[in-house]
């Protein structure tokens, strides 16, 4: 099972750009990979135990081989959204990452808030961990081929 040390850390904001150089400035994050519009669908994903059906622009960089992602949320509930609304942009969540059999076993004792399948294969899951001083631990499952991505934006950050 792999289960790394946390591979990510995630803020969420409504401006991107001003977070994208904040982070630039404090951990090294040189050039940002942006993905407009991520669309969270209810045959896909869920929130709260019901349907999701949310939009989220996305910037993913690294500081060594830790990934930065940030988050704004353009339309529809989410965690994102309750985040902002409940104490404006910052810190939102780690993200460990497992193999397949391991992103399951992990998510099956956890209180989940929002997860899903994205186009690829990736999956997700956001376990409440407020108790822990961060909102939300996220779990991932990355398929080979959106690892590949990942590895070509970190190898894009080190020239």
């Amino acid at each position: 099972m792999l289960d790394q040390t946390p591979v990510q850390i995630a803020w969420v904001t409504d401006d991107l750009a001003a977070t994208e150089t904040a982070l630039r400035s404090l951990l090294g994050a040189r050039t940002w990979v942006r993905m407009p519009g991520v669309h969270f669908g209810p045959d896909t994903c869920t929130y709260r135990g019901g349907p999701a059906d949310h939009v989220a622009d996305i910037s993913l960089s690294y500081a060594g081989d830790t990934q930065l992602e940030v988050i704004a949320p353009v339309r529809g509930q989410s965690i994102y959204r309750e985040f902002l609304d409940r104490g404006g942009p910052g810190l939102h969540h780690v993200c460990r990452a497992f193999d397949a059999a391991g992103f399951d076993a992990a998510v099956a004792g956890a209180d989940i808030v929002m997860a899903g399948t994205m186009p690829g294969g990736m999956k997700f899951a956001y376990a409440s961990a407020a108790h822990a001083g961060v909102p939300f631990i996220e779990f991932a499952y990355v398929p080979p081929e959106i690892q590949t991505l990942f590895d070509h934006i970190k190898q894009e950050q080190q020239k």
